[in-house]
């Protein structure tokens, strides 16, 4: 029998009760660092995201992020990014499953909420970069956009960081105002402040914003310290950017996943010969990043979905280690491979052959 391991909302919750959010956040940080130094494009096969993009009932994209470990397996995210979800229906803007197969049968191995580890990769990501490009005795974070990306964004980046204050800004007021209610398991101090005030101030800067197609910058870029790092997470469209051009040339701008940056990212914005090195080109060699930490610099995040393999690795371990998890059989597996209906005769649920003479209809259609 193959089963499925699921891992859903309640298993997720038993998962970080057992392990600890720290603990995950922390050994996803670490995973992804290693992968990012190691990785071998002849031993994996990344894929940029695909999908669907649509305007009814309201704009928003359906899309799939498939990345292959060959002769192992593969790990494919579907993930659902609708901006009116929060205030139309309750939802979070970000939904998504990841699915894990065996490429040597096809068996999915597990299926796995999506939403919560594609929030704690993005902000492992944020960290790492950060780790290289910003300056180690960044004191004051600075968010712009303070939805549920820029929950994670803080926890990542206070794990790496003696943080001191974070100042933040969303354009819904109410939303900045509550960012301390969702942190306050991180003992910081967060303020809500004028969007100036963000940039004039913050040592390491994220913006993680659900902008229009077309509506960026969210920043001027004018305020900004001069060793400012800053982590652009909200690209994920084409035509979609979160900062100034003339801000992006004159800093070190650096891509997660340089195909996919191109095409929604920050990297949009500018020529191939204005982009500095990739976060693998970082992870392999970190210098290549810290000797710019005096000046502004950028982590381009896409999101790609070697992150999501990573993160999906890290609770599995932990989930099998555990015990955790509904084990299912979803596949059909018929007892004779070339009937599919064997499954259904074992259980005498195919339908009884009705007696016809065949004889009498050939002779009838002869007459």
């Amino acid at each position: 029998m193959l089963n499925t391991r699921v891992l859903g909302e309640q298993e997720m919750r038993r998962l970080v009760a057992s392990v600890g959010l720290h603990v995950l956040l922390d050994e996803t940080i670490a995973a992804l660092e290693r992968t990012l130094a190691r990785f071998d494009p002849s031993h994996t096969e990344l894929r940029k995201r695909d999908g669907f993009q649509y305007q009814h009932p309201h704009p928003g994209v359906l899309e799939w992020m498939p990345v292959m470990e060959v002769g192992r397996q593969a790990v494919v995210k579907l993930v659902g990014y609708n901006p009116a979800n929060v205030e139309g229906v309750g939802l979070p803007t970000i939904l998504s499953t990841i699915s894990l197969y065996d490429v040597t049968t096809g068996h999915l191995r597990a299926l796995c909420d999506g939403t919560f580890p594609t929030a704690l990769r993005t902000g492992a990501a944020s960290a790492v970069a950060s780790r290289i490009l910003a300056r180690p005795d960044s004191r004051v974070l600075g968010l712009v956009g303070c939805g549920a990306q820029a929950v994670t964004q803080t926890h990542a980046l206070s794990r790496l960081f003696s943080l001191e204050r974070v100042v933040v800004y969303d354009r819904r007021p109410e939303t900045a105002h509550d960012f301390a209610r969702r942190v306050d398991f991180l003992g910081l101090p967060v303020e809500a402040v004028p969007l100036e005030q963000v940039e004039r101030e913050a040592d390491i800067l994220c913006t993680a914003t659900s902008v229009e197609v077309g509506a960026g910058p969210v920043i001027s870029g004018t305020h900004l310290k001069p060793h400012v790092h800053i982590n652009a997470v909200g690209s994920d469209l084409p035509g979609k950017t979160e900062l100034p051009r003339d801000f992006l040339l004159r800093a070190l701008v650096c891509p997660d996943y340089l195909p996919q940056a191109l095409v929604e990212g920050e990297c949009q914005q500018l020529q191939p010969g204005d982009i500095g090195p990739s976060l693998f080109d970082l992870a392999r060699t970190p210098e290549l990043g810290r000797r710019h930490q005096g000046r502004p610099t950028v982590f381009d995040s896409t999101g790609f979905a070697l992150e999501d393999q990573v993160v999906l690795e890290v609770l599995l371990t932990h989930a099998q280690n555990l015990g955790i998890g509904r084990m299912l059989q979803l596949e059909s597996l018929a007892d004779d491979p070339r009937d599919p209906y064997s499954f259904l005769r074992a259980q005498g649920v195919l339908p009884e052959a009705a007696r016809t003479d065949y004889r009498a209809q050939v002779t009838a259609c002869e007459s």
